[in-house]
């Protein structure tokens, strides 16, 4: 009997479902600079990017819903600076704050990562930390 090789499992995409394509592909571009990869359906539905060796988000418009979402339900960048990516929110005029609802503050976990919440135009949460390893 061989054994069979193991390969590790990794994260392909994640997909979020937006109200208003343009709009969430606008502000995620501009939040997290991130670069825009060509989608295959070609329906005008979809917005793809890359999120490097974590895999790719897409964007999927859809009907709006009146779906409230739950802050531990959310979507995690890591950044080099929180506080440049900070300066970049305060002048989108992008509201972020800290686990407990306080505008304009950081939260410090435990363990001593920085990390601030904030919304996209549909109301996904989405954290920044500065767990930054690369």
């Amino acid at each position: 009997m061989t054994q069979i090789e193991k390969k590790p499992i990794f994260l392909n995409h994640i997909a979020v479902h937006v109200s208003d394509l343009q709009r969430a592909a606008d502000f995620y571009s501009a939040v997290f600079d991130l670069e825009s990869i060509p989608e295959p359906f070609k329906l005008g539905r979809h917005a793809w990017f890359s999120l490097g060796a974590a895999g790719q988000l897409h964007l999927i418009q859809n009907e709006k819903s009146s779906m409230q979402h739950d802050k531990h339900d959310h979507i995690c960048f890591s950044v080099p600076s929180i506080e440049a990516f900070i300066q970049k929110l305060d002048a989108m005029k992008v509201i972020y704050e800290n686990w407990e609802g306080d505008q304009n503050t950081i939260q410090i976990r435990v363990d001593g990562i920085n990390q601030i919440f904030f919304k996209d135009p549909d109301g996904h949460w989405l954290e920044v930390n500065n767990d930054y390893f690369m």
